[in-house]
């Protein structure tokens, strides 16, 4: 979950609309004037600039109706009501708990339909945040966080050799640049 989320493929740039940049102009994502925008390689074929809020994005289109992801957005927005109390790992911890979270959100029609050749314990494994299937499922959670002053954490927490008891994590930190 992200409260802003973009994507985008490799060598693809897309001009904006000028009417959506630059501070106190409509459709402005942010309060210093900033524009965020979703862009992938299924649904809208221009970036879509977003409103401030908080988006989820699974293996599908942004907000796509599944419960997994609704869930998903309401563990997230119960860890932002409490971040100004968390230290930054704290944060970290509990944004990458609900990564993990393999709580199946059933029944959910929009997997059952799309999942319609699968055995049913399979397909509630599909359901969850975070999936564990042999041959498929998570495999990577990265959480960024940035400050008002512009210091970016980034966090990436991987499986390694395809054993789900086994991850690695990495930080990176950095100042953006202005």
């Amino acid at each position: 979950m992200a409260r802003h989320q973009h994507t985008g493929q490799a060598g693809s740039a897309h001009q904006l609309p000028a009417a959506t940049a630059g501070q106190g102009r409509p459709g402005q994502s942010t309060t210093k004037g900033d524009v965020v925008c979703y862009y992938g390689n299924r649904g809208q074929p221009e970036p879509v600039v977003l409103t401030p809020g908080i988006y989820g994005l699974s293996n599908a289109l942004l907000d796509t109706p599944w419960r997994k992801l609704s869930f998903g957005k309401q563990l997230f927005q119960e860890v932002v009501e409490q971040s100004q109390a968390l230290s930054k790992d704290a944060l970290i911890a509990q944004l990458l708990d609900v990564l993990n979270n393999e709580e199946a959100q059933l029944p959910d029609p929009a997997i059952v339909d799309q999942g319609k050749e699968y055995v049913q314990p399979i397909l509630s494994k599909y359901a969850a945040v975070c999936v564990r299937c042999p041959d498929y499922g998570t495999r990577t959670n990265t959480v960024i966080l940035v400050d008002a002053e512009g210091h970016v954490t980034f966090t990436e927490r991987s499986m390694l050799d395809k054993d789900p008891t086994c991850w690695e994590t990495s930080t990176y930190e950095f100042k953006l640049q202005s």
